[in-house]
């Protein structure tokens, strides 16, 4: 396991950071991920909810609130599953191998997924984009999604932020699967949930993938409510779009250049983001690093104004 995730580099990775710099996890604050620092608060549970098995009304519930916050289009079904990684790694079955197109730079699990089950990278074949892209935040129109693929995959993870830029209608096409995670934007990454929207056709077999009961009880109540919350939504809206501001107001006193991003994480040229890095560290302040850029350092939101503290004083 430590070989695979080493081979896919992610945020996160604190206990990694406190073997090399010291410190307890506790010590540390993590700005590597994309995971919105101040999370929805959590429901309350019945008992039943973690006892039995989620019936088909649990997860209809589910279902009908996540249909209702994204504007799913009519005829296109809903798919919730452990977590939007879950359903990327089965992704592939869904065509026969071949060739995919994974426009880099982006999040490496998708073409990671595709090699594992014989696929090449190439033109002509699938294509998977990350929408809004991370790390740099680019996002796709509809003309630039070519129809008639075996598969598309428009994975909409960090596109909360942005609901008007979303590009769930074109889960009408044939062979399309759009991908929304709960992790990032209601901050409950540990939860475990995400989606797969598509046709029918699409949906029952990625069903049959994942199995019966995918999701637990817990995170099917905490899904509903949450995306029931549309006042909360807003405000976090809001909220993200004021705090992206600051941290980016925080970096330009360093030198450091706007590259791009979402309003929960920001990509910055640094010159040299090992150094930029070490500096963080040293402060027990984690940062993301990439393997294929030797200048970009990409920054999460702190979420306390102690959170924000340390960071200033890291930098100063």
């Amino acid at each position: 396991m430590d070989r695979i995730e080493e081979k896919r580099d992610h945020g996160g990775g604190i206990d990694g950071a406190a073997l090399r710099y010291g410190g307890a996890r506790s010590d540390w604050l993590d700005l590597s991920t994309g995971i919105n620092p101040v999370p929805y608060p959590l429901p309350s549970f019945s008992t039943d909810a973690w006892t039995a098995l989620p019936d088909r009304a649990a997860f209809a519930g589910l279902t009908n609130a996540a249909r209702g916050f994204w504007n799913v289009p009519e005829n296109v079904e809903i798919l919730a599953a452990p977590g939007a990684s879950a359903i990327i790694a089965r992704l592939p079955a869904l065509a026969p191998v071949g060739k995919v197109e994974v426009p880099a730079p982006t999040y490496n699990e998708h073409l990671a997924a595709f090699r594992a089950q014989g696929w090449t990278e190439g033109p002509g074949g699938a294509q998977v984009v990350v929408h809004p892209n991370n790390p740099d935040g680019r996002l796709w129109t509809d003309d630039e999604l070519i129809g008639d693929r075996p598969l598309t995959v428009i994975d909409e993870s960090f596109c909360d932020v942005s609901p008007e830029r979303s590009l769930v209608h074109l889960a009408k096409r044939p062979n399309t699967v759009v991908l929304k995670s709960f992790g990032k934007f209601w901050g409950l990454a540990g939860l475990r949930l995400g989606f797969a929207i598509g046709r029918p056709e699409v949906i029952v077999r990625l069903a049959d993938l994942t199995g019966p009961w995918a999701v637990s009880g817990p995170a099917l109540v905490c899904g509903a409510t949450a995306l029931g919350d549309h006042d909360w939504a807003k405000a976090t809206r809001k909220r993200l779009a004021r705090d992206s501001d600051r941290l980016d107001g925080i970096v330009a006193q360093t030198g450091a250049t706007l590259v791009g991003g979402t309003t929960l994480f920001r990509l910055y040229d640094v010159g040299n983001a090992a150094a930029f890095q070490d500096r963080l560290a040293r402060a027990y302040i984690w940062s993301r690093v990439f393997p294929y850029s030797a200048r970009w350092v990409r920054l999460g939101l702190p979420g306390s104004e102690a959170d924000w503290a340390r960071l200033e004083a890291a930098l100063a």
